[in-house]
């Protein structure tokens, strides 16, 4: 019987289960991650990462979404890698490389360029990424934004006022959006902005990296903030850094839970 050892680690709620391939080869396929991820019938997280070796970096970083499908970026995933690996990395994802470094019990992450045109959402026809001239019902005039995932955002009064449950399956799978698409709502108030997520192959999680950094993108945009800004999710918050023209910092903390073996 093969054991595979793995880790189960979070960063501000936002779970993942962390096998290291690097070297010792794994194969997993999209049904075994997505059993794996069930909290009933597997171990359970929001999205499984696999760490493989890389010729352009420290390593590679392979993500499964809760529903089996791939994701090229993870924001809290590449802070969880990062901390795992004890010492300052270059990771290789499917959005490019990502920079991480530690200090002071923190991590932050060199996100890299956002895209910021339709075609790098991308979006199924070329308009304004800025505000958008669509809506689904009281949700109108949204942002996007990609992150090396596509993200779409939405400034409201109340976060907790938006069916998010209900609104978020309907935006990620319309056809606007032909590689779906995370559906942020978020709030400006003194302290920052305040953020929910609904995160494509994953639903509502405690917190979204990649969302954080693109509502803080597309609030230093429309000019309703300066960065560093703290963005804060159910589970806790991030600051996200962003200077037009620049790359996005994410800085945040990460928890490891518990290490186990298991027979795939």
């Amino acid at each position: 019987m093969a054991q595979h050892r793995f880790h189960k680690m979070h960063g501000l709620g936002n779970d993942f289960v962390i096998f290291d391939a690097r070297e010792h080869d794994l194969a997993l396929s999209g049904d075994q991650a997505r059993a794996l991820a069930d909290r009933h019938r597997g171990i359970g997280c929001d999205q499984l990462i696999v760490m493989r070796p890389s010729q352009r970096a420290d390593f590679f970083m392979q993500i499964f979404n809760q529903d089996g499908s791939e994701a090229a970026a993870c924001g809290n995933a590449t802070r969880c890698v990062v901390a795992l690996a004890g010492r300052d990395v270059t990771i290789e994802t499917g959005a490019g490389l990502l920079g991480g470094t530690l200090a002071d019990g923190a991590v932050t992450i060199d996100m890299g360029l956002p895209g910021l045109d339709w075609n790098a959402i991308p979006l199924a026809y070329a308009m304004d990424t800025l505000t958008m001239p669509v809506g689904w019902e009281d949700l109108a005039d949204p942002v996007a934004v990609s992150m090396g995932n596509p993200h779409v955002i939405f400034f409201v009064a109340d976060t907790h006022a938006v069916e998010l449950e209900r609104l978020g399956p309907m935006i990620e799978h319309d056809p606007l959006f032909p590689e779906r698409v995370n559906v942020n709502v978020a709030h400006l108030a003194d302290d920052g902005l305040h953020l929910r997520v609904w995160e494509r192959g994953a639903g509502l999680t405690q917190a979204c990296g990649t969302g954080a950094c693109a509502t803080a993108v597309a609030a230093i945009r429309r000019k309703l903030v300066t960065g560093p800004v703290p963005v804060h999710l159910p589970g806790g918050t991030l600051i996200i850094d962003w200077q037009p023209g620049g790359h996005v910092q994410m800085t945040g903390p990460t928890t490891h839970v518990f290490t186990g073996e298991i027979d795939l």
